[in-house]
């Protein structure tokens, strides 16, 4: 299967890192672009020289533009891995869409096309008879979309909540364990590199609101966008507020609820041993079902190995769909 890669940051590499270990499917990548460069071979590129060029000079390839390589290059997939942007979600959007006009599955890590343009990227993938998706861009290696898609295919999905961004669970659970501030602990997290060196993304709760309409659109077929979505982040909480709620039997966890009426972020007590109550970096998210009852998923959220680890489960996924892999009954492309 030959693949397209746009982004070769932190998740860019761990893709690169885990195609050089080993892929369910053979996988050549023949397109690498960063921010400002792109290379190109037909054949197939050698990643870790790749790796190496962008090392020594901050750059994976020559100043050709990326949207002619996009349009002119073969491939079969596009892994779009850059850093998610808001309000008209570009340049990823274009990225996605010039694969689709080129014939190409998406495979997609970033959040930002496919919460703020959801519906346009569905409707061109279906013109093309092509697919676009997203696992890696909602709880990283945690099975979340695939879980909707295929796991509950045959069920009814009534809501979905649960905890989706590790820094906020991060910092509430060390508040609470250690009855330190909101402003100490958010240091610490960014000195350990789990909080960035701006946090409003995720601290505010729109990192969490962007998962929550995602999820609301894959299952409810819905055009949601961050606007439809009520948020309150965890910056207010204090260490009284916690030791309260612990006093109480509870903790206090950042949510995002996902129904058919409501998306909303906000800070809500979960009792001691609920399912939702996990702590550190963790993720999780339970599904209220018509037949199954509730189902929960949970798992590391974030991370470039784990984001990795999604979009190669979305990239084999395709493989075995579509007859990339060599023994599928479904014949190629």
């Amino acid at each position: 299967m030959k693949v397209a890669l746009v982004g070769f940051g932190a998740v860019g590499r761990g893709f690169a890192d885990v195609v050089l270990d080993d892929t369910p499917v053979e996988v050549d990548v023949v397109l690498v672009a960063d921010s400002d460069t792109v290379t190109v071979d037909d054949d197939g590129l050698d990643l870790e020289e790749v790796k190496e060029t962008k090392k020594e000079t901050g750059d994976v390839g020559d100043g050709k533009p990326l949207m002619a390589a996009l349009r002119e290059t073969e491939y079969d997939v596009l892994v779009e891995a850059t850093p998610t942007t808001l309000g008209d979600a570009e340049p990823a959007f274009s990225h996605i869409t010039a694969a689709i006009q080129n014939g190409a599955h998406v495979v997609t890590s970033n959040k930002g096309p496919v919460a703020m343009r959801y519906s346009e990227l569905m409707e061109a993938a279906d013109e093309e008879g092509v697919e676009v998706r997203m696992e890696g861009a909602v709880g990283g290696a945690m099975p979340v979309i695939n879980t909707v898609r295929e796991s509950l295919a045959g069920d009814d999905v009534y809501a979905a909540r649960g905890i989706l961004n590790g820094t906020c669970n991060f910092i509430l659970s060390r508040m609470l364990e250690e009855g330190l501030s909101y402003e100490h602990v958010l240091g610490e997290a960014q000195d350990m590199g789990i909080a960035e060196t701006d946090p409003t993304f995720d601290v505010e709760g729109i990192d969490t609101a962007l998962k929550c309409v995602i999820l609301s659109n894959v299952l409810f077929d819905g055009e949601s966008t961050l606007d439809d979505v009520d948020v309150t982040g965890i910056t207010e909480i204090t260490p009284d507020a916690l030791r309260l709620a612990d006093e109480s039997g509870h903790v206090v966890k950042l949510i995002g609820e996902v129904t058919r009426d409501e998306l909303k972020v906000e800070p809500r007590l979960i009792p001691k041993e609920h399912s939702l109550d996990v702590g550190g970096t963790l993720n999780v998210v339970s599904f209220e079902t018509e037949f199954a009852g509730e189902i929960t998923v949970s798992g590391k959220g974030a991370g470039d190995e784990e984001t990795a680890s999604a979009l190669v489960s979305d990239l084999t996924a395709i493989a075995r769909k579509h007859g990339f892999d060599g023994d599928s009954d479904t014949g190629g492309e």
